[in-house]
Parts: structure tokens; C-alpha cells; sequence
């Protein structure tokens, strides 16, 4: 395989080979996507792409692995995301709100990242599970959402003894279910859920669920 040796000189094909698993992990993808990972197909994948399945395998090792790699960096967008978040100048009902609202973008910029996700959820996140890239990723917005919560509870501001990892699911689950159920729901009720002119409607509820909730009385035992 003579095409992709180690580079002899800077930049040249290394490069090359930068790109074209980029090219690869985009229209794999689609494909995932689109077809699961059973419909999904690699001769497909190297047919829209500028390389041949040999060169797929090679890069990526077979077809499991290579959704795998499309998980990893589906996952580490959000997470980049996530990391890049900055909330500390924000008082604890700004900042949680900015958190969903981080999430709502994503999640709808990102209608792939939802489909692959159901699909692993198919698949019973074994994929996931066998990698140690997504193992050691974590979520950086549990970490913001402990600080959040932490302070907001400092202050007063917040009166439910929340775990950052319930409070995650809350905000993750209206946004996922937003975009994933978004023709059934539109079927079923005649509202599209992604409508934009009701983009800041829903993004804006979802905001208030989450204050509310944490803001809300709590009876006594």
C-alpha cells in the first residue's frame, strides 16, 4: 500500500491522509445516518468518497470501526462544545439557562448526531462501551453543571438538591426528543417541533422548565 506510507516530506501526505479520513468520517456519516449501521454499506461510502474501500480499511480497520470513529467524533463535537462554554461571569439562573440552551443548539444543528445515537441506542451502546476514546471523554457539562448548581444553591436562588447527572438528562431529553421525533410528532399532533418560527418558543420553555424546577418550593416530608 504504497499509497499511504509514511510521508517523505512535510505537510505532503500527511496531509493527504488528514483529509481524506476527514472526507471518509463525513460521508460515513451520512451513510450511518441514513441507513444504520446493519443498512449501511462501505462500498457506498467509498463510492462518494475520493478514495476506495481498501483505503478504507486500511484507515479504519472495518466497517465497526469505523462507525466507532464516527461516534468518537460525533461525541467530541458536543463536548468541545461543552468545554468551550463559558458561564462563570453568568449569576446560576443565566448560566444554566445558557447550558440548555447549548444543548438545544446542538442537538439541532446536529440531526446526524441525534440519528447515530438512536441507532447505537439500537445496538445497546456497544460501541461505545468498547472504546476508550468516548470512555475517557466524559461530559465537561456535568462538571459546569455541578458549579452551577453548587453556587445557585449557595445563593439561595435554587431550592431542589439536584444531581448534575439528573439535571443533564432533563436538558438532554427535551432536545433529543425535539428533533428525533420530530416527523412522528408532527403526524401524530400537526406541529413541527423544529418549525423555526417556533425556535425560540421552545427554546425559551425549555429554559424555564429547567429554572422552575430548580427554583420551585419543595414540600415538606
Amino acid at each position: 500500500m504504497t499509497s499511504v506510507e509514511e510521508p517523505v516530506r512535510p505537510g505532503g501526505r500527511t496531509r493527504d491522509a488528514v483529509r481524506t479520513k476527514a472526507e471518509i468520517l463525513d460521508v460515513a456519516t451520512q451513510e450511518f445516518a441514513r441507513a444504520g449501521y446493519d443498512g449501511a454499506r462501505v462500498d457506498e461510502i467509498a463510492a462518494r468518497t475520493r478514495t476506495t474501500k481498501r483505503m478504507i480499511y486500511y484507515y479504519f480497520g472495518g466497517k465497526e470501526q469505523l462507525f466507532t470513529a464516527v461516534l468518537e467524533r460525533a461525541y467530541g463535537v458536543i463536548r468541545e462544545a461543552e468545554q468551550e462554554l463559558d458561564v462563570d461571569h453568568l449569576d446560576p439562573v443565566a448560566a444554566i439557562r445558557r447550558l440548555a440552551e447549548l444543548t438545544f443548539d446542538h442537538h439541532e444543528q446536529h440531526p446526524d448526531f441525534i440519528r447515530l445515537v438512536s441507532i447505537e441506542n439500537i445496538h445497546g451502546a456497544e460501541h461505545i462501551a468498547a472504546s476508550e476514546k468516548l470512555g475517557r471523554i466524559g461530559s465537561p457539562a456535568l462538571d459546569v453543571i455541578r458549579r452551577i448548581l453548587a453556587s445557585g444553591q449557595e445563593s439561595g436562588l435554587f431550592t431542589a438538591d439536584v444531581d448534575a447527572v439528573d439535571l443533564h438528562a432533563m436538558i438532554s431529553s427535551f432536545c433529543f426528543f425535539r428533533v428525533a421525533n420530530r416527523h412522528t410528532f408532527g403526524a401524530l399532533f400537526g406541529r413541527d417541533l423544529v418549525d423555526p418560527a417556533q425556535r425560540e418558543h421552545y427554546r425559551t420553555m425549555l429554559g424555564d422548565m429547567v429554572i422552575a424546577y430548580l427554583t420551585a418550593e419543595r414540600a415538606a416530608d
